[in-house]
């Protein structure tokens, strides 16, 4: 009978974070595919969980994976860790997870924490629609092209970066995205966790003389209705009223569809009650 691929979300920093139901499923595991076997170990001591470890990342995924899914079709439970987070988010755990699926093995979620829900949620921008990109690429022709793709987008946009890289990106997002406000959340859940507040521009002249620290998560603000667009009030609350049939409370519609059009928040909330 074929095992199981269990997807475990591990600590975003504060190793409290880790769900008991996380913890049992690693001790009960039959072995553990981590993306870096070091920094899991902490985490497994910390618990005092002792368990065979196979590592599994960007490099080895398409060898490794298929070793990883014939134990497991073999009888063998599996659980799948990221150094932090949730595996298959931005992650090569997406391949073991697709193949898994491919090969007609079960899969079960154990959720953990994640940076860019995190993030979001103590960033204080619009937060009823958002659109994910994940790290750019280190290619210079493809980080512009990905930019491009969506420097029209109106949803609030999320986007991770490593610290020695992080002034490179907002110059990148500068010249495409205009100065727009952003957030910068760096160091979730940790002691130094910050939220920092910019416009671009501002970022910019903060970072001149201060080197990044922590890995950092952007929160950038969608792009404003264009005033030639003529937006009317009845258009910004009826869309107010859309988002409030598909579940969303009358003050965060109000607040959402002020963040879409030229119109306040006041003005279309008064419209709705």
């Amino acid at each position: 009978m074929s095992g199981i691929l269990y997807v475990v979300g591990t600590p975003i920093g504060n190793l409290s974070d880790f769900s008991p139901r996380a913890v049992e499923t690693l001790a009960n595991v039959d072995f553990i595919a981590a993306e870096d076997t070091r920094v899991t170990l902490k985490l497994l001591n910390h618990f005092d969980i002792k368990k065979e470890m196979v590592s599994y990342y960007e490099h080895n995924k398409r060898q490794r994976g298929e070793i990883i899914c014939h134990r497991i079709l073999n009888g063998e439970n599996c659980a799948i860790v990221t150094d932090a987070g949730m595996p298959a988010i931005s992650d090569p755990g997406e391949d073991l997870v697709a193949l898994c699926y491919e090969l007609g093995i079960e899969v079960q979620s154990v959720p953990g924490p994640t940076a860019f829900a995190t993030a979001l949620a103590v960033s204080g921008l619009p937060t009823g629609r958002f659109t994910f990109e994940g790290f750019l690429s280190v290619n210079k022709k493809s980080r512009r092209e990905h930019l491009e793709e969506v420097k029209d987008e109106k949803r609030t946009m999320i986007f991770y970066e490593a610290p020695h890289k992080l002034i490179y990106t907002l110059n990148d997002m500068r010249k495409v995205f205009g100065n727009r406000n952003i957030a910068l959340v760096r160091e979730l859940t940790k002691i130094h966790e910050q939220v920092l507040h910019f416009t671009f521009d501002e970022a910019i002249a903060y970072y001149a003389d201060k080197s990044p620290k922590g890995e950092y998560v952007i929160i950038i603000e969608g792009k404003k209705q264009d005033e030639a667009e003529e937006i009317t009030l009845e258009q910004a609350i009826a869309l107010a009223k859309s988002l409030v049939e598909k579940g969303m409370s009358i003050n965060s519609a109000a607040k959402e569809a002020a963040a879409q059009t030229p119109f306040k928040k006041g003005d279309i909330y008064k419209a709705l009650i």
